[in-house]
């Protein structure tokens, strides 16, 4: 069973950034696809950020341009680095990962932008 822990969140104040880390228990070598999630109270979970098993990312509209997703093979890590946060970003934020049957799920971390 493939286990996700995530990590990096925190209270951070408008402008500022962010690095959030997913290290998987194995090798992501096997993941057609990783993504980071959002959810903010009272809202649905929406897909921030993802990165394919050949590297092509996609992004929600409103954080491109301040948000990136990348991953290291050699860590079994995909990060997400979020710059110039606002207040709207504030939400937990979860790992995903996709194999051939499986989809794997973090515990989420919070993020918390506000003066």
């Amino acid at each position: 069973q493939v286990q996700l822990v995530e990590s990096g969140g925190g209270l951070v104040q408008p402008g500022g950034s962010l690095r959030l880390s997913c290290v998987a228990s194995g090798s992501i070598f096997s993941f057609y696809r990783m993504a980071w999630y959002r959810q903010a109270p009272g809202k649905q979970r929406e897909v921030v950020a993802h990165i394919t098993g050949g590297g092509s990312t996609h992004y929600l509209d409103s954080v491109k341009g301040r948000f990136t997703i990348s991953r290291d093979y050699a860590k079994n890590t995909v990060y997400l680095q979020m710059n110039s946060l606002k207040p709207e970003d504030t939400a937990v934020y979860y790992c995903n990962a996709l194999e051939v049957g499986g989809d794997y799920w973090g515990q989420g971390t919070q993020v918390t932008v506000s003066s």
